[in-house]
């Protein structure tokens, strides 16, 4: 079992080599070539506001955009969980995302879509800690949500 692995291990880069793999962040990957080129269109909300930021975090802030995303960002919240005297403890947060990546030179869209994740909260404890954890699961929602569409953008055909 072990030798198989092992030969398994030494065969994958010529079959991903064969099969037009390139990596993101290597030479000529779309990971290089986005780096610092993309501008996020400005949020309007504090979910836009935190989508964006994640989104620079991981892909930088472009001096002179090459490429500008167009984000639009929307939660809901669901109860979960309901005690026996009718108090929701339980919260679920949905997020949805919708997105556009804009060549600024030629107004051609390369890739856009919708992306959806959810979080949950505990309200079990304080109205001061039930708020944190409701502020937590939001911010947690929209990293989800923008590195589900940084991915996309990565692997989109530039």
């Amino acid at each position: 079992m072990l030798l198989s692995s092992r030969k398994f291990l030494l065969i994958l880069p010529l079959v991903l080599a064969a099969c037009g793999f390139t990596p993101v962040y290597g030479t000529g990957g779309t990971g290089t070539q986005v780096q610092n080129s993309i501008t996020v269109s400005e949020p309007s909300t504090r979910n836009a506001f935190l989508a964006t930021q994640r989104i620079e975090e991981r892909l930088g802030r472009a001096a002179e955009p090459v490429y500008r995303l167009n984000l639009s960002v929307r939660s809901s919240q669901e109860n979960l969980a309901v005690d026996r005297e009718g108090n929701i403890t339980r919260y679920n947060l949905l997020g949805y995302a919708d997105y556009s990546l804009v060549e600024v030179a030629t107004g051609r869209v390369i890739t856009s879509g919708s992306v959806d994740n959810f979080t949950g909260y505990s309200a079990a404890g304080t109205t001061v800690a039930t708020l944190a954890a409701e502020r937590d699961a939001q911010k947690r929602l929209m990293i989800l949500l923008a590195d589900q569409i940084v991915t996309r953008v990565l692997v989109a055909d530039i």
